[in-house]
C-alpha cells in the first residue's frame, strides 16, 4: 500500500527521487499533496491525515525528515529533523536537525538555522532563529523584511521549566497588536545567551552575546546586558512561590495577545486564500492557535494547583495569615478562581470585531481583492492611520482580558 501510495504521486508530478526510501502512511491524504514543484529526498516519511503540502516545497534535502500531521505553506523548505503539528504559512525554511514540536506556527519567511528545537512557538514573518537553540514556550514579534528581522543568536536557550516544576513561563518578544502591521523595529537576542520565563522584551531591544535574561524590558530600543551570577548559596524552599503575582501577569499577557492573534487569523487572514488548499492552511493556523492559547491556560491552572502547595508550606511554617507572601498568594489564586469565566467571555468576545475592528476588516477585505496570495505585501503597504487602527481593536481584545484579571493595562505606545 504504501508504495502504491509513493506510485500515485509521482504520477501526479512530484519528484521523489529514490522512491524505495520514502515513506507515505495509509492516513495521508494525497489530495493534500500538490504535485507543482515538490520534492520528497531520500528518507522523507511522511504521517498523519492533516498534513499538506503546498506548491515549491522541499523536503529532506539534507538529511531525513519526518513530519507528522504538518501543514506547509509555499516554498517551504525543511532540511531535515522531526517535524509533528506545525504549520508553515509560506517561504519557511529549516535546517537539519530540527524537532519542532505540536503547536508551533511559522508565519511567512520565519526561519531557522540547523539543530533548532521548538513548542508551542510562534514566530512573526522574517523572524530567524540560528543554530543549535532551544526556544519552546515564546512568541517573537519584529522587523520589516528578511533584511530587517528579528533573531535568536546561535547557542541560545529559553529556560521555560522552573525548580518548582512548572511551566507558567512563556515569553514575548515584541506584542501581537502592533507585530502584526510588520512595521516594529526588530529584536535581536544575543548567541550563547538565555531568556529565563516568563519575561517580555520590548520592540528594538537588543541582548548582548552571553547574557541571561531574568527579568522584563517593556522600553523598547535598549541595549540589555546580564552577566554570569556571583558565586553563592542560599537557602531554597522547594515547593514555595516567590514571585506568584509576577508570574500571573506574564501569563496573562501572553494570553492575552494569543487570543488577539487569534482574532487577527480568524478576520484577517481568512481574506487571503486564493484555493482550498490555501483555505486549509489558514484552517490548520486557527487550530494551532486554539493549541497554543489550551496550552498556555493548562500550564497556567497547574501553576494554581501548585501554588496551593505553595500556600500550605507557609501555612504550616508559621507565617502569620497577614504576612506579605501569604496575601501575594491569596491574591493571584483569588485571580485563577476567575480564570475560566474570563477565558469563555474572551472567546465570546471575538466572534464580533467591534467598530475598529469592522473599519479594518473593511479596508484589508478591499485591499486583499487585488492579490489574496501577498499577504505580506498588503499588510506592509498600509498606510500608518490604518496600521494604528488595527492595533488599537487587536490591543482591545487584549486590554478586556487584562482589565478583567485586574492587572495594570499598558498604554504607552511602542514606536515604530
Amino acid at each position: 500500500m504504501n508504495l502504491n501510495n509513493i506510485e500515485i504521486l509521482q504520477k501526479k508530478g512530484v519528484n521523489i527521487p529514490n522512491p524505495s526510501t520514502v515513506f507515505i502512511g495509509d492516513d495521508v491524504d494525497l489530495e493534500r499533496i500538490s504535485p507543482d514543484g515538490v520534492t520528497l529526498f531520500s528518507g522523507t516519511k511522511l504521517t498523519g491525515e492533516r498534513t499538506l503540502i503546498m506548491p515549491g516545497s522541499v523536503l529532506g534535502y539534507e538529511a531525513p525528515v519526518s513530519v507528522e500531521n504538518c501543514l506547509m505553506g509555499p516554498g517551504t523548505k525543511l532540511h531535515g529533523g522531526y517535524f509533528q503539528d506545525t504549520v508553515f504559512m509560506g517561504h519557511n525554511a529549516f535546517g537539519s536537525g530540527g524537532h519542532v514540536r505540536t503547536g508551533c506556527i511559522l508565519e511567512e519567511q520565519a526561519n531557522a538555522a540547523h539543530t533548532v528545537g521548538i513548542k508551542q512557538t510562534v514566530l512573526f514573518p522574517f523572524v530567524t532563529l540560528g543554530s543549535l537553540i532551544n526556544f519552546c514556550d515564546c512568541l517573537m514579534a519584529g522587523g520589516t523584511s528578511r533584511k530587517d528581522h528579528s533573531e535568536v543568536g546561535s547557542s541560545f536557550i529559553h529556560f521555560n521549566y522552573t525548580p518548582n516544576q512548572d511551566k507558567a513561563t512563556a515569553s514575548m518578544m515584541g506584542n501581537v497588536h502592533q507585530g502584526v502591521m510588520l512595521n516594529q523595529r526588530p529584536v535581536f537576542l544575543g548567541g550563547q545567551g538565555g531568556l529565563v520565563g516568563p519575561v517580555r522584551i520590548a520592540f528594538g531591544c537588543i541582548s548582548a552575546a552571553g547574557s541571561i535574561i531574568r527579568n522584563n524590558e517593556l522600553r523598547c530600543n535598549r541595549l540589555i546586558m546580564g552577566g554570569t551570577m556571583k558565586n553563592a548559596s542560599i537557602r531554597w524552599r522547594p515547593g514555595v512561590y516567590t514571585r506568584p503575582g509576577s508570574i500571573l501577569t506574564e501569563n496573562i499577557y501572553y494570553i492575552s495577545g494569543l487570543y488577539a492573534l487569534k482574532a487577527w487569523y480568524c478576520f484577517i487572514r481568512t481574506l487571503f486564500t486564493w484555493d482550498w488548499m490555501s483555505q486549509a492552511l489558514v484552517s490548520g493556523l486557527q487550530k494551532n492557535i486554539d493549541i497554543c492559547i489550551q496550552e498556555r491556560i493548562k500550564r497556567l491552572n497547574a501553576f494554581g494547583d501548585k501554588l496551593e502547595v505553595s500556600k500550605n508550606i507557609l501555612l504550616q511554617k508559621g507565617k502569620a495569615q497577614g504576612s506579605q507572601a501569604l496575601a501575594a498568594h491569596d491574591a493571584v489564586l483569588e485571580k485563577l478562581s476567575r480564570a475560566s469565566q474570563i477565558f469563555d467571555q474572551a472567546e465570546n468576545d471575538l466572534k464580533t470585531p467591534g467598530p475598529d475592528g469592522e473599519q479594518f476588516i473593511e479596508y484589508i477585505d478591499i485591499q486583499s481583492i487585488h492579490n489574496k496570495k501577498d499577504y505580506v505585501g498588503t499588510i506592509q503597504g498600509l498606510d500608518e492611520s490604518i496600521s494604528i487602527i488595527g492595533s488599537a481593536w487587536l490591543k482591545g481584545v487584549e486590554d478586556r482580558i487584562v482589565n478583567a484579571f485586574g492587572l495594570e493595562v499598558k498604554s504607552k505606545k511602542q514606536p515604530g
